[in-house]
């Protein structure tokens, strides 16, 4: 897979940040964002960043300064999307299984809600009534994904209120004045067909006829991004041209137009990331030869998690011969991120770059085994800077509470 940023710049910055490291290529992010806006030209659109994806207050900045809103699943999120510049109104807050407090909170800070239970719908009601309006995230009970941990959409998902309880919602809209100005789901990640998405869309516009308020459609996210050479993607041009039919028949039947609105989170960034890690041993036993990193699944867990392919380039000796590899971390954990690799030949001290390390990459990271997380850099053309310092022993201490010293027993 081809790289971005080429292998002498991404060996200078290992150089001078040190490993492990994450590196983002902003023009990556950008040229993602345009390819958006070119297939789903033909309608009203509004494009929403998914912040879990990556929340380093630069890359939400850059994000911002694109033209995109704010998805944010947390209140930190939230936080630190205004801190970023993001105007509350372009901050869509939708929160899963959290205390009201929370959405107080979002409340008091003007940004949009999106209210994803029965419960919580009805706590509102009662507390807010008409005064704020709101979004609600419908479950389609539509399976899709590219692993059932990260499918939000069928019947066995926390997520979001059934479609089959849609006239409980009517009653409590009823009861209670409730201002409904958007519906929204999400069914996934790494969904690669299109007809998902549509059968979603058909589902979610139907409901829609029965909120006459509504100013916008969300639609999520979940387009599938290349891991592997040829790896087939979304082809998220087909679907803005289907989109755009369904969409001037359901504004027909509506009477007017609203807006649509998609969350793209992984497919912003995912591909502007690279994750450098130097090789601390090449260690043969009688089954396999393992090339031992300076990292581990505290820094990229996805491998382990989900059982992720990310594709690893050599990028200290690329046209070595080419051999096969176990890449294994340096943890007291087996923490493998690739069985029997083709590899060139991996040195002790090479740097290993993992390809498609922006999204979900820093953000999973911990200090397990009290290790520090990576410093973050963002490369910008020709230009570069770090965006986080790696940690050190004092930010492991620094939410500790010191030693007592010792009280002798009397």
């Amino acid at each position: 897979m081809n790289l971005s940023i080429s292998p002498d710049k991404l060996n200078q910055l290992a150089d001078e940040f040190g490993t492990p490291l994450y590196v983002y290529d902003a023009n990556t992010i950008r040229a993602q964002v345009k390819k958006l806006a070119k297939a789903f030209s033909a309608f009203p659109v509004k494009f929403h960043y998914a912040a879990k994806a990556l929340t380093n207050i630069h890359i939400l900045q850059l994000i911002q300064k694109e033209g995109l809103g704010l998805d944010a699943v947390s209140i930190q999120e939230v936080q630190l999307g205004l801190m970023a510049g993001f105007a509350p109104e372009n901050i869509l807050f939708t929160p899963n299984c959290v205390a009201f407090t929370e959405l107080e909170s979002a409340i008091a800070l003007g940004v949009k809600i999106n209210i994803d239970s029965l419960p919580l719908l009805e706590h509102f009601g009662h507390k807010y009534g008409k005064k704020f309006p709101v979004a609600l995230r419908i479950n389609p009970h539509i399976m899709a994904g590219g692993n059932y941990q990260i499918s939000t959409g069928h019947i066995d998902s926390k997520f979001g209120i059934s479609i089959h309880q849609m006239r409980h919602v009517e009653r409590l809209v009823q009861l209670f004045g409730i201002r409904v100005e958007g519906l929204h789901m999400h069914t996934g990640s790494d969904i690669l067909d299109v007809d998902v998405f549509l059968r979603g869309a058909d589902l979610l516009l139907e409901q829609a006829l029965n909120f006459p308020e509504l100013q916008f459609v969300d639609f999520g996210s979940g387009f599938k991004v290349a891991y592997k050479p040829e790896d087939p993607t979304t082809n998220i041009t087909e679907l803005g041209q289907k989109m755009a039919k369904r969409y001037e028949t359901f504004c027909a039947e509506y009477g007017r137009a609203i807006d649509i609105h998609f969350e793209p989170g992984k497919f912003l960034v995912s591909e502007s990331g690279y994750f450098l890690s130097r090789v601390n041993q090449v260690k043969q036993t009688t089954a396999s030869v393992f090339a031992g990193l300076d990292t581990g699944f505290n820094h990229l867990i996805r491998p382990t998690l989900y059982n992720a392919y990310h594709h690893i380039s050599n990028i200290s000796n690329p046209n070595g011969q080419s051999k096969v590899y176990s890449v294994v971390g340096s943890l007291c954990e087996t923490d493998t991120f690739a069985w029997d690799r083709q590899l060139p030949e991996v040195r002790e001290g090479d740097i290993l770059c993992f390809h498609n390390a922006g999204a979900y990459g820093f953000m999973m990271s911990s200090n397990y085994n009290s290790r520090f997380r990576p410093a973050e850099v963002l490369v910008d053309g020709k230009n570069f800077r770090q965006i986080r310092r790696r940690e050190t022993l004092e930010d492991l201490l620094a939410t500790q509470l010191p030693l007592e010293s010792a009280v002798s027993a009397k």
